[in-house]
């Protein structure tokens, strides 16, 4: 068990408090009254921001609850007319087309759809083309300086071609890396992963044809050893992940698996 979880240990020693689910109870039915009484001491800017947030929870627990509701839409057309003789019983349905909503598979796969690239550190320190790209001055005179070295941490696989920017030519320290320790959420366990590209660098396109591998970096990771199938009952190989640390600090590749 990772440290600092001392609550979890004594819980799963000792149990819960005997008052602790009728507290939590209480806690939850105060709730609304607290964000009421919130919602009327806050004014300004901050008013409108916290409404803003409000209404956007609104809005999505009412489609939840919509869909919830809705089982199946029945639509009236009147243009259909059955031909020969229909049975009284049937004629109430004369016409009528029926639709069923969308089942919770191909919602949820909707929703991850959606969700994509909700990734786990949104917001990264901008890093800047000095900081990546050494200059390296050549020639007798040492004053031709279009050539650039590459000192921060990259993905070199086999077949790799970089893509040369107009008069810059692009040479890497050597530093490059091929695997990396991705951690899985929801297993909360972490593997020694092959890298196999990187997808998205959100530092600069320059550095994602280059392969720079920077802290936010989207990497893509082979994951067929973890076993992961699709529901249609195959393997998946390939798989997102982003990187959590600074590689060049660390000496490795840390990353959480984009589920």
């Amino acid at each position: 068990m990772p440290q600092n979880e001392y609550i979890e240990l004594f819980r799963k020693r000792h149990g819960y408090r005997l008052d602790h689910f009728e507290k939590k109870r209480k806690k939850l039915g105060r709730e609304p009254h607290a964000r009421a009484e919130y919602a009327k001491k806050i004014h300004g800017l901050k008013a409108k921001l916290y409404n803003k947030k409000r209404y956007a929870e609104k809005v999505v627990m009412r489609k939840k609850i919509k869909q919830h509701e809705e089982r199946k839409t029945k639509n009236r057309r009147d243009d259909v007319v059955p031909e020969g003789a229909v049975p009284p019983y049937l004629l109430d349905r004369e016409g009528q087309s029926r639709a069923k909503v969308l089942s919770n598979m191909i919602k949820q796969k909707r929703k991850e759809k959606a969700g994509k690239w909700t990734v786990p550190l949104p917001k990264v320190r901008a890093v800047g083309e000095d900081e990546v790209f050494k200059v390296l001055r050549s020639g007798k005179r040492r004053k031709k300086s279009w050539k650039r070295m590459v000192t921060k941490v990259t993905y070199v696989g086999e077949g790799f071609t970089r893509k040369l920017q107009v008069r810059e030519v692009h040479q890497t320290d050597g530093s490059s890396i091929q695997e990396g320790h991705v951690t899985h959420p929801e297993l909360k366990a972490t593997f020694h992963l092959p890298i196999i590209g990187v997808k998205k660098n959100p530092q600069s396109p320059t550095f994602t044809n280059l392969g720079v591998i920077t802290k936010g970096t989207i990497i893509e990771v082979n994951i067929s050893e973890l076993g992961l199938v699709t529901q249609s009952g195959k393997v998946v190989w390939g798989k997102y992940a982003q990187v959590t640390n600074n590689p060049e600090n660390d000496g490795c590749i840390n990353a959480v698996l984009l589920v």
